[in-house]
């Protein structure tokens, strides 16, 4: 696999090496050993699935402490811009975020480390994700961000009024006025 890291230390994309021939293609979509040699020691234990249409943007969201969750996504059918967003205090990188489209075709993975908030936004008819988390889910420890925060200058790749929201969605705080944040110098895993 190929880690291509990105502008904020520990988000990185992966590009799994993948055999074509007369058949189709193979590849290896997660290898435990190689992930925690290539991007570091982590333990998945729950896997997710989410089928959605164009326009629904899912996010930003994140889990609180001692619920919080690293993420590894990939896109089965279809293409998303997924989106990383730096939520933990004190960090250079405090704000910032990191956005990938991961398709169908380029069978590219997204890692997002504890303390981002997280989102997607389907770009095709129709999308098939699946992500792997290194914490069991917690609706009590549920957090998130407001996904048109001005300040985040997120570009999300479809029109305002095509983006479909979970109820939920609709009324996160933005960054600066969120009351729960990470700690950057607090030891997330």
């Amino acid at each position: 696999m190929n880690v291509i890291k990105t502008d904020i230390e520990g988000v990185v994309i992966i590009e799994p090496r993948i055999f074509n021939d007369e058949r189709g293609y193979f590849f290896e979509s997660f290898s435990e050993r190689d992930f925690c040699k290539e991007v570091r020691e982590v333990r998945f234990v729950q896997d997710n699935e989410s089928k959605s249409q164009y326009g629904v943007l899912r996010g930003l969201h994140f889990q609180k402490p001692p619920y919080s969750q690293s993420k590894l996504m990939r896109v089965i059918k279809g293409a998303v811009l997924d989106v990383a967003v730096d939520i933990r205090k004190g960090s250079p990188t405090f704000g910032k975020h990191v956005a990938v489209e991961l398709t169908e075709d380029n069978h590219r993975q997204f890692f997002v480390p504890r303390g981002f908030a997280h989102g997607f936004s389907v770009l095709t008819p129709e999308v098939i994700f699946q992500y792997k988390c290194d914490n069991f889910y917690a609706p009590q420890s549920e957090g998130a961000i407001a996904w048109n925060d001005p300040d985040l200058g997120i570009n999300w790749r479809i029109p305002e009024d095509k983006v479909i929201l979970s109820e939920k969605d609709k009324h996160h705080p933005r960054l600066k006025d969120a009351e729960w944040l990470f700690d950057y110098n607090e030891k997330l895993y």
